[in-house]
């Protein structure tokens, strides 16, 4: 790949943003993107945020990690609350520094929500009602998570498809915001977008769910054999932890307390890893407009980004 980075810029600042559901090749991607327009990667995603999770969150290698500067990748402790109201905040914050030094600065990540906080913002939400989350936590002490997600799939597809629906805390505050305003917490997030200082270029990664689901298991065995089992158990102690009530950690947890065997656990991985991507995808085709490309066509990935960022350029000379 050459030539694109020949042109010059003139006002603009960029945001090159690539999103897609797990295993699906991101990193790859943002990894050539960076390369080529000489830049750092920001990650916008829920886990890999977190500095004691590594393993489990497929965290990019430390080579890989060496290809570009990057940022919002172990930067957050598992005992701290962390939002994305807080995750754009930071960002936005970095993105400030970032563009001091480059025209061209990549996002990257399945996170649906942390994506949307960055390119749009957030619209403010009510504080919750303590009653109402008195009422859920008991729900939920009760019956369990399993009657509250379905509840929030039903009345909230939108909300569910965005979110990790295994987190108790944001299906507990999805649930109390809509019984408190009486509508969808995916409504009270349509407000007008946020006005940024950079142009955004969204590109969404697709593969059929075949190969999808190979790379998946693919991912879950290379894993395991990398040590995500002495990781999960180091986390033993504070499995109790908001952040940890993540796929494959929680299977993993459930083997550790001897209620499943080590192989049991390891297919409750990919069976759980399939239904997220499944929902991601859901979430990306509705909600996240943009071009969809193989991970694969990184030639033509990189002409498009070219001619966008080039005819932005045009525009603005013209005018």
């Amino acid at each position: 790949m050459s030539g694109i980075c020949t042109f010059a810029f003139v006002n603009h600042r960029y945001l090159i943003v690539i999103a897609g559901c797990t295993a699906v090749g991101k990193t790859h991607l943002a990894l050539q993107v960076a390369r080529e327009f000489r830049t750092a990667i920001v990650s916008a995603d829920s886990r890999q945020i977190y500095r004691e999770m590594s393993i489990g969150v497929a965290r990019p290698s430390s080579e890989e990690l060496a290809t570009a500067p990057h940022f919002m990748i172990g930067s957050v402790s598992i005992g701290q609350p962390y939002d994305a109201a807080q995750y754009e905040s930071e960002v936005l914050g970095i993105l400030t520094q970032l563009y001091e030094q480059h025209k061209v600065v990549v996002l990257t990540g399945g996170t649906g929500l942390y994506l949307r906080a960055v390119m749009e913002g957030l619209d403010p939400l009510p504080p919750n009602d303590p009653a109402i989350m008195e009422a859920l936590q008991e729900a939920l002490l009760e019956k369990g998570l399993g009657p509250l997600q379905e509840e929030l799939m039903r009345r909230d597809p939108a909300a569910a498809g965005s979110m990790d629906v295994k987190n108790p805390r944001r299906v507990l505050r999805a649930l109390s915001v809509m019984r408190q305003t009486g509508q969808p917490i995916s409504v009270l997030w349509k407000g007008g977008p946020a006005e940024r200082p950079f142009v955004t270029i969204p590109v969404r990664l697709h593969l059929d769910r075949q190969e999808l689901h190979e790379r998946i298991h693919k991912r879950v065995d290379r894993m395991m054999e990398e040590g995500l089992l002495n990781e999960v158990t180091q986390l033993l102690p504070f499995k109790g932890l908001q952040a940890l009530e993540t796929v494959g950690y929680q299977e993993l947890f459930d083997y550790l307390d001897g209620n499943c065997t080590l192989p049991e656990a390891v297919e409750w991985i990919k069976v759980h890893t399939r239904q997220y991507a499944k929902r991601q995808e859901t979430w990306f085709k509705k909600y996240f407009i943009a071009p969809t490309f193989s991970p694969d066509a990184i030639q033509e990935i990189m002409a498009y980004l070219t001619h966008t960022i080039q005819a932005h350029e045009k525009i603005h000379l013209e005018s």
